[in-house]
């Protein structure tokens, strides 16, 4: 992985200390539309941490690669716009 794996790695802790928070929310029977605000953010911080992570791979694997491979990358790369869309 070509992303800066101290920071993949750091947010993803904070996205896992915002889904247990999220857990203990519904165990306390907290209010609907705060669990759901909580919801968007920790899905936010994911989104955002996804585009690191393409960037990184666009900027390095895909850059870099050359002939048959860098194809192979740019159809790796279109499969996954798809399935963001």
């Amino acid at each position: 992985m070509q992303a800066d794996s101290k920071k993949v790695l750091h947010q993803l802790n904070i996205a896992k200390g915002q889904l247990e928070g999220i857990s203990k929310m519904v165990e306390d029977d907290a209010y609907c539309l705060d669990i759901s605000n909580q919801l968007l953010a920790t899905i936010s911080l994911l989104k955002k941490l996804n585009c690191d992570v393409i960037e990184a791979h666009l900027a390095h694997c895909v850059n870099h690669a050359e002939g048959d491979e860098k194809s192979a990358k740019l159809q790796e790369i279109s499969a996954l716009l798809k399935r963001l869309s």
